[in-house]
Order: structure tokens, then sequence, then C-alpha cells
């Protein structure tokens, strides 16, 4: 048995050896954390700029924190559910101490389900359903959600002055509960909605433009689905071309990776995007983040990569002070992330019993000449909406 003296001074030897090192961090703790992301599949896309952001807040976090640090294991989900439980799985028995990422609420939520049987925090910004957080799982945690992106598609609506509007959505959870909650909110506010659901695999969008352009003769359509639903009811509308004044997304929609792919598609189109494109940040953890992403990536940020980079810092914060506490095998991830109360680059966040984020506001940005342009709400609009205006 060593003295008390003694081990003091084993311990001044073991910093002093980290000193000589040139650094703290080859002494510090590896803390490792699990990310499930769909790299490939229908939601590779959206999943590769995810995994931007996540690599990011490792990054940053690393370099301000030399007595933690965080290291990866990302596993590709292949916009699967099966494979994404099988991914929280196998991260799981490698010993992570929580996981980061995933994308759609129907894979989100048999993952999160088994992150959550094994003990594991899960948190994400890919999943707004919101039975997601009817679960009564003490581990799961998010950023955003419905009601954010309802308020910004419906304030951008009333903004515009619409008073007819056909919903193209998928009968995906999370697209069928948004199209829902919109129409709800735009009946009562007097708006004609006319709805028409798709089911997932359809490829050909036209005889759904068709019957808007023939039948319902709205203002404004409104699509809620994902990257490649957006794609055929874009390129159908161009073949059709509906007497329309918007066409207007949700997620994943107004990103410079969709205009640089779809250039002839993308030109007036609205989406939710809380920055404008390229990205302009004031605070000190915003000029981190974009200038972190460059260096990494060699191009400007999206808000898809600012979500991911907004869920895992605040997660790695967690677990380091969980880690400071000596909590870590026990519920001190959870109880930590329940305890986060901080401005981030969306805005305030607070995590509510449910693991919800009551604070959370979407913006829309519309695509504008290559450039993402932020047009609701006023006050934080970086240029003026293009109305009317369509891609054709």
């Amino acid at each position: 048995m060593f003295s008390r003296t003694t081990k003091s001074a084993m311990a001044a030897l073991a910093v002093w050896a980290c000193w000589a090192a040139g650094t703290t961090a080859a002494c510090a703790d590896e803390l490792k954390v699990g990310v499930e992301m769909p790299l490939t599949g229908t939601l590779a896309r959206v999943g590769s700029g995810m995994q931007e952001g996540v690599q990011v807040a490792v990054d940053v976090f690393n370099k301000n924190n030399p007595k933690h640090q965080i290291k990866l294991e990302t596993i590709d989900d292949e916009s699967s559910p099966a494979k994404a439980i099988a991914a929280v799985e196998k991260l799981a028995a490698d010993g992570v101490l929580a996981i980061t990422g995933g994308y759609g609420s129907n894979n989100i939520a048999p993952a999160s389900e088994a992150a959550s049987k094994l003990g594991l925090v899960y948190v994400t910004s890919g999943g707004v359903d919101d039975s997601l957080t009817h679960r009564g799982l003490k581990t799961f945690f998010r950023i955003n959600n419905t009601a954010g992106y309802q308020k910004a598609l419906v304030g951008l609506m009333s903004d515009m002055g619409v008073k007819s509007v056909s919903i193209i959505d998928s009968t995906k959870e999370a697209p069928a509960n948004l199209a829902i909650d919109v129409e709800k909110v735009l009946s009562a506010k007097g708006v004609k909605v006319t709805s028409h659901s798709f089911d997932p695999a359809i490829t050909d969008f036209k005889p759904i433009i068709n019957k808007v352009k023939i039948q319902d003769k709205p203002d404004v359509i409104l699509m809620v689905g994902y990257e490649n639903d957006y794609v055929g009811i874009l390129r159908a509308a161009r073949v059709l071309k509906p007497d329309v004044k918007a066409m207007i997304g949700v997620w994943s929609l107004a990103t410079p990776k969709m205009a640089s792919d779809f250039p002839d598609l993308m030109p007036n189109v609205y989406g939710t995007a809380l920055l404008p494109f390229p990205a302009e940040f004031r605070s000190a953890d915003g000029r981190a983040f974009a200038d972190t992403y460059k260096r990494l990536f060699n191009k400007e940020p999206d808000y898809l990569g600012q979500f991911s980079y907004v869920q895992s810092m605040l997660l790695f914060e967690a677990i380091a002070r969980a880690a400071d506490k000596g909590t870590l095998k026990q519920s001190g991830v959870a109880d930590e992330m329940r305890k986060t109360d901080r401005d981030t680059l969306i805005g305030r966040v607070q995590f509510s019993a449910d693991g919800d984020n009551p604070n959370f506001t979407q913006r829309m940005g519309q695509h504008q000449s290559g450039k993402i342009v932020i047009v609701w709400p006023k006050d934080a609009a970086t240029g003026k909406m293009n109305f009317p205006g369509v891609p054709w």
C-alpha cells in the first residue's frame, strides 16, 4: 500500500509527465461515443451532412477539453430500421457511453428503444414525430420537434397571404403528423387545404401533381417528406407546371447540397433552414463551428451539420460532467443531459422530462441563385423572399 504522501507524489509526477510531453491530451481519459447514422441508402445525403457536424463537434470539444477526449465509433445504419437497431447493439457491445445520430423517425424509434434497454443515452435532431417523446424513455433526447417546424411553415404562408394550399405528404409518421398539424392550423385561419398523401415507395408524382393542377388550383404546394420525395415532386411539377406561386418543403431541402446536385429544381424553392448559405456567425461558438467545418471539409457548413454539432456537443459536455462526478457507469449521462440549459447555435436548449426541447423554433430559407436566404421570420431574415416564384 502507498501512503497518502506517496500517492500525491505519484499524481504530481503524472501531471509533470503530461506537461513534459507538451500536452495533457496524452493523459486525458478517452470517452467513447457511438454514432449511428444513415451513410448509405435513401437517407445517405442527410446522414453524411449530419456526420460532418458530429466530427466538427469532436474536434472543437477535444481542443477545448484536454482532460477529456471524445473518441467516435461510427456505424452506418443504411437507412434501415433493422440495421439501426443492430448498429446500436453493436455500439453498446463495443463499450460506448452514449449514442448521437439517427435520421428519420421510423429509424430513430426502434434504435432509441434498443438504446434505452441497454441503458444508453440516445440524442438526435433527425426525428420530430411526436410519439418519440411519449414513450416514457429516460435516455432519449432531441433538440427539435414538430411544433417548431409547424410554426415556421404556418408563419411563412401567413406572411405570403396564402388563401389555398395543396399538401403533398408522405405517409411516414413524422411527415404525416406534421401535415396534419399544419392543415389543422391553416384551416382554423380560413385557408383552404387539400391533402394528397403518398406511399414512400412512389416514384412517379405526375398523377398527384396533375390532380393538384386541374382540381385544387392552390396558391402554393407544400411538400412534406424527404429528399427523394422533393426531387420527384419538383421534377413532376417542372413537367406539368401547375399555376402556383410557391413550392415549399420542410427538412433536408434548403441545403447547399441540394442546390449543387439539383440546380434546375431548386430555384425559388423554400425549406426549413436555421442558417443562410454562405453561413454567417457572430458568436465565438459559431465561429469555432464554421472555421472548423471549413478546415475539415473545405466547404461552408449547412443546417444539418449545425443540428448534429449542437446535439453532439451537448452530449459530450454531459458525458464530461458525469466523468468528473464518477457517475458514468450509473445514470450520470442522462442526469447531466436533463440539467442542460444553455444557448447554442440553434438557440436555447433545455430538456423536459420527456427529453424534448421546448424552446425550438425553425426558420424558413429560400434557394436564390445558388444561395440559401433566410426569409422567415422577419427579424432573422437575411434577404427578401422571391414571391411569387417557382423553379420553372
